[in-house]
């Protein structure tokens, strides 16, 4: 049987090419520095708290204010009005996309930026730092629309615009990662404000070797517990970035969801970082947001895991104090009717990577994952017996029924 959180759970370089611009010139792609250190609450992306210093390994040796990208800013750019922004991150060093978004871009009115030095050689969480000072310089230095923020990159890049994005949502209007994905974080309320509020794009190659992990796994894990997402294959394609016309299609599929973006803006403001708030600032704000939900039986559940985010991400403000007193409060009472919530919150989730470890694993894999298949498979058997177990969803258990027998007879014929 799952088990809801307990009382004391709700407690808690390359040479790079051309001149750099020391101003934008309008309508064309230029490489240009970083003004500043950003203000972006980047470290939460690598841990479960925000922290007050990230730890010296992390940033060894840089400085954000030799930190370079391309950047390209529409002719028609008019300050007056907020703009989107596509931030594209590399699998190298260089910057990439360019190329690829350059068509969209100019026809759509999109600021363009791509950091140099952030690839798959980079560690990670100076990867994240880049990002991060990358995306505050452009809303330093333009009008920029939250609601309309798309982080995306290209295959080790993509991992990194998902893993930045389902960490702080707040930041961002959608995620579009070519030819990889990413998975979903564990703090519940985090989880539903990417439902809330993110449109997953995926784009992969016909014959891509990340198709699989795309398609049927992230695919089947974020549409099954209701992330919007939505998978593009690009007919005879690699392991490349699609053509201009199939991130049309992406880009304007992620802009219909931007009134719902903003009306949910409108009902929980928190939802939205269009500033730089400290952390203490960042801390009220959900606390508020926390405190609203608990007193509504519907948010009733949210509240509660928007309360214990608070006391987990910044425990030495006052905000996680209040929250603290506020989870002691709730723990006292008789009735829990948050408890059935919780079940149903881990249920849900749990069937949703059943069905996406599984869609994976039991489909065709490239050679470069073939030994993977085993662990997976297994893996596949361990989630699907979690919910056969669990005994309490009956179209959940007749899938673990029909789908655990077959899995272990695949371990059989692949020895």
């Amino acid at each position: 049987m799952l088990r809801c959180i307990s009382v004391g759970g709700l407690l808690p370089f390359l040479l790079l090419p051309a001149l750099l611009a020391d101003e934008i010139s309008y309508g064309r792609i230029q490489n240009v520095k970083v003004a500043a250190e950003t203000r972006l609450d980047w470290t939460f992306a690598l841990t479960s708290q925000s922290l007050t210093e990230p730890p010296e390994s992390w940033l060894e040796d840089y400085d954000s204010t030799e930190q370079q990208y391309q950047c390209f800013v529409p002719q028609q750019y008019n300050p007056r009005n907020a703009w989107p922004v596509l931030l594209f991150i590399a699998p190298g060093q260089r910057a990439t996309g360019w190329g690829q978004w350059e068509k969209v871009c100019r026809e759509r009115g999109v600021i363009f930026a791509s950091p140099h030095q952030a690839g798959n050689q980079c560690p990670f969480p100076r990867r994240v730092r880049i990002v991060a000072d990358v995306l505050d310089d452009l809303r330093r230095k333009y009008n920029v629309d939250p609601d309309r923020v798309y982080l995306g990159g290209f295959s080790g890049g993509g991992r990194v615009a998902c893993a930045m994005a389902f960490a702080l949502p707040e930041y961002f209007g959608g995620v579009v990662p070519v030819c990889a994905g990413g998975q979903l974080r564990d703090e519940p309320w985090l989880r539903q404000r990417v439902i809330d509020r993110l449109s997953v794009a995926q784009l992969t190659g016909e014959n891509d070797f990340n198709r699989g992990e795309v398609e049927r796994m992230h695919q089947t894990t974020l549409s099954g517990v209701g992330v919007r997402c939505r998978t593009w294959v690009a007919p005879r394609l690699g392991h490349t970035i699609p053509g201009s016309d199939l991130l049309d299609q992406a880009f304007v599929w992620m802009e219909e969801q931007l009134d719902q973006r903003r009306r949910f803006a409108q009902q929980w403001p928190a939802s939205r970082i269009d500033d730089a708030p400290t952390r203490s600032e960042w801390a009220e704000r959900l606390l508020a947001e926390g405190t609203k939900r608990v007193a509504a039986p519907a948010h009733l559940y949210m509240g509660l895991m928007q309360l214990k985010g608070v006391a987990a991400r910044w425990p030495d403000t006052p905000s996680a104090e209040a929250a603290l007193k506020q989870l002691t409060a709730f723990e006292a009472r008789e009735e829990r009717p948050w408890e059935e919530a919780d079940i149903a919150e881990q249920r849900r989730f749990l069937i949703a990577r059943a069905r996406g470890v599984d869609a994976y694993a039991s489909g065709p894999l490239p050679r470069q994952y073939e030994n993977q298949k085993e662990n997976m498979v297994q893996a596949a058997i361990q989630l699907w017996s979690q919910v056969e177990a669990d005994g309490q969803d009956a179209e959940g258990v007749a899938a673990a029924q029909q789908r655990i027998p077959q899995l272990r007879l695949l371990l059989k014929e692949d020895k």
